[in-house]
């Protein structure tokens, strides 16, 4: 029994010891330090195939930072920007590279793109260190060209169908959603039609003594729109957005409406993909007609509104802000309107240090299709039917605060969540 004990303790050791020793081999001292700022990325598969620089977990530890953003395309795919910044002693050396996925790319497809890409990138600086003569690089010429020739003219479609469901003794949950999209994007103009159907059902069975009763509970909603835009400028679009709706939650029969637009963006789409402030201003006719009369004792009602929204949007070395603001109001009547506002930010305060908050506030004062009747207690507790309300918000924000080794090149996936 020593000697296994022994035994164990010696293995132990050496394996600690031959860990310490391939630390030191593997800790790559003159290769750059690289900080990759992404949240749609697979980092671990980064590390793993590219070897040749030191990964560190705070960007001001960086000699090179890398800021990924992306902008989905017409295809329904994504168009990536990678934008590389020089520090320390590589300061003014900055590049973008750019590089587009589509909806048929499979995650590993679109993973070896971007490692193509970043890796692109990072040769000029990866030049400037010793590690550069370990490096080989090769052209893989193609064999022939052929011009491009799209049979779809640039249309994708997207038919789609999802069902849930949940039970246990007491509760039964049932979730259908059905959609159709129809998009076209190319410089100039930009289709969306879009068709969709959702319906909800929970059932529960209330027992209490030796009596039970069943509250059942249900809606369903039909909508539909074409929103066609028209790029006039580098900074001005125009649009059109056409639908028509169902609801019974808020007590729509039937609905259709026409908003003409137009929208001012203060810097150049072309920079959309880390800055926009944008001004849209929208008008338009709405018609609805109502399942049962409305507390302003109406069946059906001719609506004729006005709108602005005001959206910001920046991606920095920093951190991120996005903030909307929309206010709206109908002209037969100014007092029923509504003013909408969401922020969300994470922002690096000092090394280490991060704060997030997400919030929305909504000042509602524009119900016009609450029904009359009103809703009873099983309506409120099921939310079966819009209920009158005056506001509408939610929050959350936090802070983090990481410390300890500026490196982080290991990957080690072992029991993995």
């Amino acid at each position: 029994m020593k000697k296994i004990i022994l035994l164990l303790i010696y293995l132990s050791f050496s394996g600690l010891l031959f860990s310490q020793i391939t630390e030191k081999e593997e800790n790559r001292t003159d290769a750059l330090k690289l900080f990759i700022e992404c949240t749609d990325c697979d980092i671990e598969f980064i590390k793993r195939e590219v070897t040749y620089v030191n990964y560190v977990r705070d960007p001001k530890e960086a000699q090179v930072h890398v800021l990924v953003s992306y902008q989905y395309s017409g295809s329904g795919g994504k168009e990536y920007k990678l934008f590389f910044t020089g520090q320390k002693d590589y300061t003014g050396m900055n590049d973008t590279i750019i590089f587009a996925t589509n909806v048929n790319n499979t995650t590993d497809e679109i993973r070896t793109d971007f490692l193509h890409s970043l890796q692109v990138g990072l040769i000029r600086y990866v030049a400037k260190t010793n590690l550069i003569k370990d490096i080989s690089i090769k052209y893989d010429a193609p064999t022939s060209t052929s011009e491009v020739k799209d049979k779809w003219n640039s249309w994708v479609f997207n038919l789609g169908s999802n069902a849930w469901g949940e039970a246990e003794k007491s509760i039964r949950s049932t979730s259908v959603n059905s959609y159709l999209t129809i998009n076209r994007v190319t410089e100039k103009w930009k289709y969306e039609i879009y068709a969709g159907h959702n319906y909800n059902e929970k059932r529960f069975e209330i027992t209490s003594d030796s009596t039970s009763s069943i509250l059942f509970s249900y809606n369903k909603s039909l909508y539909s729109s074409v929103l066609i835009v028209k790029s006039l400028t580098n900074q001005w679009s125009t649009g059109i957005n056409v639908g028509s709706n169902y609801s019974t939650f808020s007590n729509i029969k039937l609905g259709y409406f026409i908003y003409p637009a137009i929208e001012y963006n203060i810097f150049p789409y072309s920079e959309s993909s880390r800055k926009q402030l944008t001004f849209r201003y929208t008008t338009g006719y709405k018609h609805n007609d109502y399942m049962d009369t409305t507390i302003y004792n109406k069946l059906n009602e001719k609506l004729f509104s006005e709108s602005l929204g005001i959206a910001y949007k920046t991606i920095q070395k920093w951190g991120n802000i996005n903030i909307y603001i929309s206010g709206q109001h109908y002209f037969h009547d100014f007092s029923k309107n509504s003013l909408n506002t969401s922020v969300s930010a994470e922002i690096r305060i000092v090394k280490g240090l991060s704060f997030n908050i997400y919030g929305s506030y909504s000042f509602i004062r524009n119900q016009l299709s609450l029904p009359k009747s009103g809703a009873n207690q099983q309506d409120v507790l099921l939310k079966q039917k819009e209920l009158a309300t005056n506001f509408n918000y939610y929050f959350s924000f936090g802070l983090s605060y990481t410390f300890g080794s500026i490196y982080n090149n290991v990957v080690n996936p072992r029991f993995n969540n």
